[in-house]
């Protein structure tokens, strides 16, 4: 195993992450505890220190579990982190929060009840890393309001020791909702975690984000590196071409072998359900061995031919004669990602600023007519709305 550092500590370079862990088959999110007891036992004693985690993991099942994990060795041998679900939770009266989404019917409770119980369930006195969950456009302004104070009071409890490393993981659709983020609180955030792998290195623009946060001066914990298992099973065609230059690696090897290159990159996450899998990416990453710049090439090309997306560039010519003040190039990455299978990218547009609204556009072209790729923008705006409201 290598490794790499995040604020200045020691971190592995892949991590363990605990959203899919093995199953008892018929019981949904049910974790079968022996067969995850063993998966962590072997990333234990094989060099692996950073498990992530999160409130609403397996139904609020994955903390109990790590925590009842970890009990076995010492505290200083491994690194934690969770996560604070702000967005699935609302602002209620006398300083109470209230659950939504996945988490709604869950009884309200505080930001201060909250985290203790967080840490109740890991068994543990602090996180050595802890984020705010999904910083989005959806959930910015429930993170940003001071009545709510979810920050302020992450900051006390860092400054408690209750945690070592403040964070906060994001599935944005647009690298200018992190920058923005990011500006308002400068020096407040040391690591930003986001979806990052070949696939949507173009269309969910996450070469922008990587970029964004290097400007910040902050390290990346990587998640879905192999697009939740799409680039571990590769059409035969484009496998084939993998193996005509490396005939022993999977698919999810090459996946993992180009988050490498990306010098930003401190941690890659990876929920392996089964031993096969966490042998094989402990191997992956016994030593670095990122992708070449001709390997990168064929990895674009094997992409962009399992793709169905818009080839937008964000040169934003687009806005600047939209009479909405539409930010069209944020939705068309939304609509590349709904496209392609990620339920990530949806979100309200009613809980959403204005500019993000696609049923706002009155289909007047004026930004079709001046787009350097020719996009039929008013049609994709329409198919968005319509997306975005199905059911």
């Amino acid at each position: 195993m290598f490794y790499n550092e995040i604020a200045g500590v020691k971190v592995s370079a892949l991590g363990l992450g605990n959203m899919r862990l093995p199953k008892v088959e018929g019981q949904g999110e049910k974790i079968d505890w022996e067969k995850a007891q063993e998966i962590v036992d072997y990333a234990m004693s094989h060099g692996i220190t950073y498990y992530d985690t999160a409130y609403r993991y397996h139904g609020g099942e994955s903390e109990l579990f790590l925590g009842e994990a970890m009990k076995k060795y010492p505290r200083d041998s491994y690194l934690l982190a969770s996560k604070f679900p702000g967005h699935m939770m609302e602002k209620k009266e006398n300083g109470m929060m209230g659950f939504t989404s996945l988490l709604a019917g869950r009884p309200d409770t505080t930001v201060d009840a909250l985290f203790h119980e967080q840490l109740r369930k890991c068994q543990v006195d602090y996180f050595d890393f802890y984020l705010l969950h999904n910083v989005s456009e959806k959930s910015v302004a429930f993170y940003n309001d001071p009545e709510v104070g979810v920050i302020d009071y992450l900051m006390k409890q860092k400054s408690l020791g209750k945690i070592r490393h403040l964070g906060f993981s994001t599935h944005a659709v647009s690298a200018e909702t992190i920058d923005e983020f990011l500006t308002r609180h400068e020096g407040v955030f040391e690591f930003v975690q986001i979806q990052l792998n070949y696939m949507d290195w173009k269309i969910q623009d996450a070469k922008g984000k990587v970029d964004v946060i290097a400007r910040h001066g902050l390290k990346i914990v990587v998640m879905e590196g192999v697009r939740g298992g799409r680039l571990a099973q590769l059409p035969e065609e484009q496998m084939a071409r993998l193996h005509a230059i490396r005939p022993e690696d999977s698919a999810a090897r090459w996946a993992l072998r180009w988050l490498q290159g990306i010098p930003e990159v401190s941690v890659v996450l990876s929920g392996m359900s089964t031993l096969d899998q966490i042998i094989e990416n402990v191997e992956t990453f016994r030593e670095p061995n990122p992708v070449s710049e001709t390997e990168k090439d064929l990895l674009q090309e094997v992409a962009e031919s399992m793709l169905s997306w818009v080839p937008c560039t964000a040169c934003r010519y687009c806005t600047e004669g939209c009479p909405m003040e539409l930010e069209i190039p944020r939705m068309i990455a939304a609509y590349n990602g709904l496209k392609n299978g990620d339920h990530m990218a949806k979100y309200n547009p009613a809980g959403a600023e204005p500019s993000l609204d696609p049923g706002r556009c009155i289909g007047c072209g004026s930004c079709a007519s001046i787009c350097p790729q020719n996009i039929a923008i008013p049609n994709i705006m329409r198919e968005l709305a319509d997306m975005l409201t199905e059911k």
